[in-house]
């Protein structure tokens, strides 16, 4: 939260492992205490209208997300950002307060996203089964724990 008023989460994991539905349930329970916003990769891209997939379209897409965030930021407490964001160097640059990797699947049904995909080796969160009403509860309590700190 270093020079901005608002927390940044990002979560982030393969097509397929969950990641809309647990930010679904966050925002869910982190609107009871504190305004949220969600930004969902998919709602996003078709909002400009850009498919592009390639390795330049996925940087040009995570910088939309992050330039969408820094706007909602100004209006909100918290702002989650759900997409792939598959390359180490995208993640490093989106610079998420908070990083939750949903690793459900090893693989989506997606080949060209499974030959991008760089495994994160950091996060904040790591979620291993698909059950997001208890990863959600664990992610939010963390959460307030972070923003309680801060204060």
């Amino acid at each position: 939260m270093a020079g901005k008023n608002f927390l940044k989460i990002l979560i982030m994991g393969l097509p397929g492992s969950g990641k809309t539905t647990l930010a679904a349930d966050l925002q869910y329970f982190l609107n009871q205490n504190y305004k949220t916003y969600w930004l969902n990769a998919d709602k996003v891209r078709e909002q400009f209208n850009d498919w592009d997939f390639t390795e330049a379209g996925r940087q040009r897409q995570a910088e939309r997300m992050n330039d969408l965030a820094n706007l909602h930021g100004q209006y909100n407490d918290i702002i989650i950002c759900d997409f792939v964001c598959p390359l180490q160097k995208i993640r490093d640059e989106f610079n998420a307060d908070y990083t939750v990797f949903v690793n459900t699947i090893s693989e989506s049904r997606y080949e060209d996203t499974n030959k991008l995909f760089e495994t994160p080796t950091k996060f904040d969160f790591e979620v291993k089964h698909k059950n997001t009403n208890y990863y959600s509860r664990m992610i939010y309590n963390e959460i307030v724990h972070k923003i309680n700190k801060k204060v």
